[in-house]
């Protein structure tokens, strides 16, 4: 259209000026002694003007060639850079797909072309990862350390992912250490700390990474609950047989998370395991108040020392409410065993096996046939005991 335009326009001026020249009777007076040249000024005119068209063509033609090799060279430069970007792009590609020999060697393209460097060795360090080849996976985290005003934080990144990924968990505490050292606190690096620390079995850690993860809404509630169980059971575990070393860790525990019946219950085990069962039966007490647990009821017949008759009458209480809990029976069968009441402990052990066979109620049945002399119903017992036990 503009092509159009112009074309329009210079006809409309050549009429004009034809027009103009028409009526246009002066002339110019050209003299170089001995000669006199006379000519019209619409040829005068004319002449200058293409004079002048003539010189800015000229001058534009020696321009172009004077710039013609700058140009050349910044169109290979363009289309190396295009090049280079396109190697990236492949490069990361590559790599979605799994073809990370190509991968690599895109992303070693797009780094020699100094296209975004720094991520291109990061990229070329995956792919060797991928490829178990360690020599070149190194090789390519050092070159992409040498952009670490750019890449720092991507650097560290994948060096902690693909350690973790490799089961090299020291490795990644140390990079993981690196990044919280620089500040970084976003929702990737506390995932993989979280993976780190539950590898190195460092559950107090594994604890205070699951509150940061649902702080900042990473963790769904019952997601973050599951993993806070299995680390205080296993950061219990880790202080079996220490009484002591297991009443701290529970008194670091927060409140809420102590009302946990799991939780609760391994506890009371490595008390008693510990032979501090009444710190086993005072945890259990206060959680049975807050939510009635079946096995923590089971748990409380196996609780030693303290008064044995208050917690008698406590379990009565309990029963009022829970009549047909075997494991509450067999925990009132124990401890009137352990109270010699012996009719009454017979009574609620056959109860607790009326609602529930078990092997736990035979034996403590076989000991008390024992104890009164009733040695045919111990050995039919321990029989059924043994049955029992092999299902």
């Amino acid at each position: 259209m503009r092509a159009l335009l112009w074309v329009l326009g210079l006809f409309a001026l050549a009429a004009g000026l034809a027009i103009a020249g028409r009526y246009n009777e002066g002339y110019a007076l050209l003299v170089l002694p001995p000669y006199r040249v006379q000519i019209s000024l619409n040829l005068v005119l004319v002449l200058l003007l293409g004079g002048f068209v003539g010189i800015y063509a000229l001058s534009r033609l020696v321009a172009r060639t004077l710039a013609l090799p700058g140009a050349v060279q910044r169109f290979r430069a363009r289309k190396g850079r295009e090049r280079a970007a396109q190697a990236l792009y492949d490069a990361a590609r590559l790599r979605i797909e799994g073809r990370f020999g190509q991968a690599m060697r895109q992303a070693a393209a797009a780094h020699e072309a100094k296209e975004s460097p720094g991520l291109a060795a990061l990229l070329a360090a995956r792919a060797a990862h991928s490829l178990r080849d360690d020599e070149r996976y190194r090789a390519w985290l050092a070159k992409a350390a040498e952009h670490d005003d750019e890449v720092r934080v991507a650097r560290l990144m994948t060096e902690a992912e693909l350690a973790v990924e490799g089961r090299r968990f020291e490795e990644a505490a140390e990079r993981i250490a690196d990044l919280q050292a620089g500040g970084q606190r976003h929702i990737a690096a506390l995932r993989l700390a979280l993976r780190t620390a539950q590898a190195r079995a460092q559950w107090s850690e594994v604890v205070r990474l699951v509150r940061q993860l649902v702080k900042v809404k990473s963790l769904k509630p019952e997601q973050a609950e599951l993993l806070k169980r299995q680390a205080h059971q296993e950061g219990l575990r880790q202080r079996h047989g220490d009484a002591a070393a297991l009443n701290a860790y529970w008194q670091d525990v927060p409140r809420d998370e102590q009302r946990d019946a799991r939780v609760v219950a391994t506890l009371a085990r490595a008390l008693i395991a510990a032979g501090d069962g009444v710190a086993a039966q005072q945890a259990i007490e206060k959680q049975l108040d807050v939510e009635w647990d079946s096995v923590l009821a089971g748990l409380y017949g196996r609780c030693e020392g303290g008064e044995v008759r208050s917690r008698l009458v406590r379990a009565e209480g309990w029963l009022k409410d829970h009549p047909r809990d075997p494991q509450l029976l067999l925990t009132l069968g124990r401890l009137c065993v352990q109270s010699q009441l012996w009719g009454k402990a017979e009574s609620y052990l056959d109860a607790a096996l009326a609602i529930e066979p078990g092997w736990e109620a035979h034996v403590e049945l076989a000991q008390l046939a024992e104890r009164v002399g009733r040695t045919d119903d111990a050995n039919r017992h321990y029989r059924a005991a043994a049955e029992l036990s092999r299902r």
